[in-house]
C-alpha cells in the first residue's frame, strides 16, 4: 500500500551464482531497503530469486518488474504467483506486462499479438484466480476452462501493470493496483502518475531505474549505449519515447538501427541520452536523483545496479536510505 517511501534493489546480482547471494539479500534489509525486485530478461527467471529471498530476508517486500504475459500460460502464472504469495505472505507484489516480439516470438516461440489486450486479459484473469474464484470462460485473447486454485490465499497479492503510454497507464490504474514505469526520468514519471492515480490516490507506482555510484562516467556510458540502442529502438519503447517528446534525441540512433548499423546506432546514443536514463556519479548525487523519483510521485524506485567496475555490495551500502 501507499503511505511510505520505499526503496528496492534488483536481485540477483549478475556477478554471483544464486547460491551465494543470501548475505547480500540479508544485508539489504539491514541497510534499510524495503524491497527486493527481480526481472526477466535473459538471465534467471523472475520467481526463483524472490522465492529464495522470501526466506533469506523475511522483512523485505518482493516484486518483479515484470513477468511477461506472453511467456507463461494463465494458469501457470496464477499458480506461481500463489506459491510466492504463500512463501511471503503479505509481502509479494505481482508485476505483469507485455514483452517484445524478440523475446516472445524469437526466443519463446509464442505469438506476439495484441499486447495491450493480452495484458488486460491476463490482469483480469489473475485478479479472479488469486481471489479464489473459478475461471471458466472466454477472454478476448485466450480462453480458460475449469481453473481454480486449490488453496485460498490468506494475502492476495496486488497486481501492478508495466506501462509505458497512456492506454496502459490508464489500465494499470483502472483495473490494477498500480503501474511499473521504465525508462522515464523523474520529470517524466510526474507526467505518468496522474494517469494512474485518476482512479485513486492509493494506486501504487514503481519505477525501474539504472544506477551506478561511480565517477567513471565513460565506463557507465559505454555500457548504457549497448542497452539503450537496443531497448529504445523496440517498437513499444520507441512509441513511448515519441510520446514523451524525446524523438529528436533518438532519431539518429533509430535510423541507424533500422538500417542494420548496430554499431552506428550505439554511437548515436549521446551522453545526454545516457545521462537522462542512467544515474551515475558520486553516491550523494545518485541518492539525490533517486529521491527525485519519490518527489515525482513514485512510491518504489527499483534500483538496477550497473555492476561493471564497481563492488555491488559497497554500491548498495552507498545508495542505502539515509
Amino acid at each position: 500500500m501507499r503511505g511510505m517511501r520505499r526503496l528496492a534493489m534488483t536481485i540477483p546480482l549478475e556477478g554471483l551464482p544464486l547460491s551465494q547471494q543470501a548475505d547480500f539479500v540479508r544485508e539489504l534489509a539491514d541497510l534499510g531497503y524495503t524491497d527486493a525486485w527481480s526481472s526477466e530478461a535473459q538471465d534467471v527467471d523472475g520467481f526463483t530469486p524472490l522465492a529464495l529471498a522470501s526466506q533469506w530476508a523475511p522483512s523485505l517486500r518482493l516484486g518483479c518488474a515484470c513477468f511477461p504475459v506472453q511467456t507463461r500460460g494463465p494458469a501457470l502464472m496464477a499458480m506461481s504467483a500463489a506459491a510466492l504469495a504463500e512463501a511471503a505472505p503479505g509481502r509479494f507484489v505481482m508485476g505483469i506486462g507485455s514483452s517484445s516480439p524478440w523475446i516472445v516470438a524469437m526466443q519463446n516461440a509464442q505469438k506476439f499479438e495484441r499486447p495491450y489486450h493480452q495484458t488486460r486479459d491476463t490482469l483480469r484473469f489473475l485478479k479472479r484466480a488469486l481471489a479464489g474464484e473459478k475461471s471458466d470462460g472466454e477472454y478476448d485473447t485466450f480462453a480458460v476452462r475449469g481453473f481454480a486454485l486449490r488453496r485460498k490465499l490468506a494475502h492476495v497479492p496486488p497486481v501492478l501493470v508495466a506501462a509505458l503510454r497512456p492506454q496502459m497507464l490508464t489500465l494499470a490504474g483502472r483495473e490494477g493496483e498500480g503501474a511499473i514505469l521504465n525508462f522515464v526520468t523523474p520529470e517524466e514519471a510526474a507526467r505518468c502518475a496522474p494517469l494512474v492515480r485518476q482512479f485513486g490516490a492509493h494506486k501504487q507506482i514503481a519505477a525501474r531505474i539504472f544506477v551506478c555510484p561511480t565517477t567513471d562516467a565513460e565506463a557507465v556510458r559505454r555500457i548504457a549505449r549497448f542497452s539503450l540502442a537496443a531497448y529504445l529502438s523496440a517498437p513499444s519503447y520507441r512509441a513511448q519515447q515519441e510520446w514523451l517528446g524525446n524523438a529528436h534525441l533518438l532519431k539518429a540512433s533509430w535510423d541507424r538501427m533500422a538500417s542494420g548499423d548496430f554499431k552506428g546506432a550505439r554511437a548515436a546514443i549521446t551522453d545526454e541520452i545516457v545521462d537522462r536514463f542512467y544515474i551515475h556519479g558520486p553516491p550523494e548525487y545518485c541518492r539525490e536523483r533517486i529521491a527525485a523519483y519519490h518527489e515525482a510521485g513514485v512510491d518504489t524506485p527499483i534500483i538496477g545496479l550497473i555492476e561493471a567496475g564497481i563492488d555491488p555490495r559497497q554500491a548498495a551500502r552507498d545508495l542505502a536510505p539515509r
